[in-house]
């Protein structure tokens, strides 16, 4: 099970007319501790950052799943409900998940939803989709072991 973290980080981008501006942007790192998802951002956004950053803060997210999409650079944010029955009580409860998709539209995020939960028994419904600013996500990727 992947836990996902939001890393902030704020520094000086230079804009596409040559413009320099202090921004805050979220990064969304695949780590198991804090400590991990810091260091990770640390190593990671400092190979593209130019000059000084810092991470303002680090969040735990909670996502079902990531999907992305090789022709899409923004991520949207899908929350989805379903009914679920609890043996224990016998009682239905209602849930929900969140799931991240690249796409170009919302529409366009709601359709690759779609296509991407096809094969689920469970019917449920997106409740909604919402863009992100979420710049890049970075998952795990294990390091070769030395022997």
């Amino acid at each position: 099970m992947n836990s996902w973290f939001e890393v902030k980080m704020k520094y000086v981008k230079q804009l596409e007319d040559g413009r320099l501006k202090r921004v805050t942007e979220p990064y969304l790192i695949d780590a198991q501790s804090f400590t991990e998802a810091e260091a990770r951002a640390y190593e990671e956004v400092g190979k593209s950052v130019n000059g000084e950053f810092i991470i303002v803060s680090i969040t735990r997210k909670d996502f079902a799943d990531i999907f992305h999409y090789e022709d899409s650079e923004d991520w949207y944010l899908c929350k989805l409900s379903y009914v679920s029955y609890d043996e224990d009580t016998g009682k239905e409860k209602k849930k929900s998940q969140n799931f991240l998709v690249t796409a170009e539209t919302p529409k366009m995020a709601y359709n690759r939803i779609k296509e991407s939960l096809s094969d689920m028994t469970v019917e449920y419904e997106v409740t909604s989709v919402s863009l992100t600013s979420i710049v890049e996500v970075m998952p795990y990727v294990p390091e070769a072991v030395e022997a």
